[in-house]
């Protein structure tokens, strides 16, 4: 018994550490995503910059280029079945941003779904009670535009009516969530 227990928390701290991005820099997730340098959070894009176009395929079967949703502000969320700050976060993007937005033409969310099957993804969005649709990443190419490969998730990067990032967010944090919130707030009055 002593060494099952062991080998739980193991196995518990070996998850949380590649959530949180491995051998990376510490996170400074008090920071908002302005005052923090993109490569700190593993991030090779930046606020200001044009979003990299990429077409996806959500988990119901829809494809959808992200280009095609300019004059609206997107919301992705890169997330992942097996991350715990993932399914920490997303029932308040649920909550606080999706269920405001949702019926709101001008805005589009997606939960990009980092390398996992499809079902896998489906499981995923009835385990956490989500609504919001979800997007397959296989081989987390689409991350990769975003963020450095082995960077960790949940992240969130929010994009304007014109196509360019207005914010990066890395880990989930009530100060920069909520200031995620109001920035989508106030691009989409």
């Amino acid at each position: 018994m002593k060494y099952f227990k062991s080998f739980l928390l193991t196995t518990f701290c070996l998850m949380l550490f590649s959530c949180a991005g491995g051998n990376k820099p510490k996170d400074n997730s008090s920071a908002s995503s302005e005052q923090v340098a993109g490569e700190e959070r593993g991030y090779i894009v930046k606020v200001g910059d044009m979003a990299p176009d990429f077409t996806f395929t959500t988990a119901s079967g829809e494809t959808i280029k992200l280009s095609d949703l300019r004059g609206k502000v997107v919301m992705l969320q890169f997330t992942a079945s097996w991350c715990s700050v993932c399914r920490k976060e997303m029932p308040f993007i649920e909550r606080d941003i999706w269920q405001k937005h949702k019926d709101n033409p001008n805005f589009a969310l997606f939960g990009i779904d980092r390398d996992e099957p499809v079902e896998t993804v489906r499981d995923f969005s009835v385990q956490t009670g989500i609504t919001y649709p979800l997007a397959l990443d296989p081989g987390a190419d689409l991350f990769a535009l975003y963020a450095d490969r082995q960077a960790g998730i949940t992240r969130n990067v929010i994009v304007n009516q014109d196509g360019r990032i207005e914010m990066l967010t890395r880990l989930y944090e009530e100060e920069e969530f909520a200031a995620m919130c109001q920035k989508i707030d106030a691009l989409l009055n």
